[in-house]
């Protein structure tokens, strides 16, 4: 059975606990940054960050509301990238049978870079300075196939993130929805028939992020991505 991730957003304070759990268990240097008048540091994933928390600020004086956003790869059920990396190499990205993680591999560095993050609704690929891999996140699959929570999970103490057996998760996302619209009407979960890291959203998706949620009808699949679809390339390990 796939497994899942559950974000409630509705508790989670930007802690950042997440991301650095995530820097920390994958060893990746910090970023150089500089003050851009946000709490939110770094501002955007790259190849050495895989998971940031957004900090979004909204309404006027005496009336702000602020909305927490940690960003990660969606896992999707069907990946974009994977069949838009299959036209270049097959096995570049691959999809683990066992937790649906999607992972890329050794052959990431021979496929079109630009092409692959293209083909993602949420923006999440990351190319190296001056080289030519991607990365992203990946479930902490060493963690996982070991029956270990991913280390953002093990990391947050304030009862946001969650981690475990898909069909316990939906059932956790659709018992906390129907609890929190009681307070936040507009709640919705994001996505949630099609990825793997399903989001509860205390308000509309985008006022979190402008690809919080995959908008298909602007991002059509491209026509190396319909022949990959076509030729049914789909690699599970």
């Amino acid at each position: 059975m796939a497994k899942m991730f559950f974000v409630d957003l509705t508790r989670c304070t930007a802690c950042r606990s997440c991301q650095v759990a995530c820097k920390q268990w994958k060893q990746l240097p910090a970023e150089e940054t500089v003050n851009t008048g946000s709490h939110q540091n770094p501002p955007d994933l790259s190849f050495i960050t895989l998971k940031t928390v957004h900090f979004i600020e909204k309404g006027k004086a005496g009336n702000v509301q602020w909305l927490f956003f940690p960003e990660q790869c969606r896992h999707c059920t069907e990946p974009p990238c994977m069949g838009q990396a299959d036209v270049d190499k097959e096995g570049a990205v691959i999809q683990d049978a066992e937790t649906g993680a999607v992972l890329f591999t050794d052959l990431i560095d021979q496929v079109d870079a630009d092409g692959v993050r293209g083909a993602c609704p949420y923006d999440i690929p990351r190319k190296e300075k001056n080289g030519k891999r991607l990365s992203k996140c990946d479930m902490c699959i060493d963690r996982v196939r070991e029956g270990r929570l991913p280390s953002c999970v093990l990391s947050c103490a304030m009862g946001c993130m969650h981690f475990g057996d898909e069909k316990d998760m939906e059932a956790l996302a659709k018992k906390r929805l129907e609890s929190v619209k009681k307070k936040y009407p507009n709640a919705v979960l994001g996505d949630a028939d099609s990825v793997l890291v399903v989001y509860l959203f205390q308000e509309d998706p985008k006022m979190y992020h402008a690809k919080a949620v995959a908008d298909i009808s602007t991002h059509p699949m491209s026509r190396r991505q319909m022949f990959a679809r076509v030729l049914g390339r789909h690699h599970r390990v």
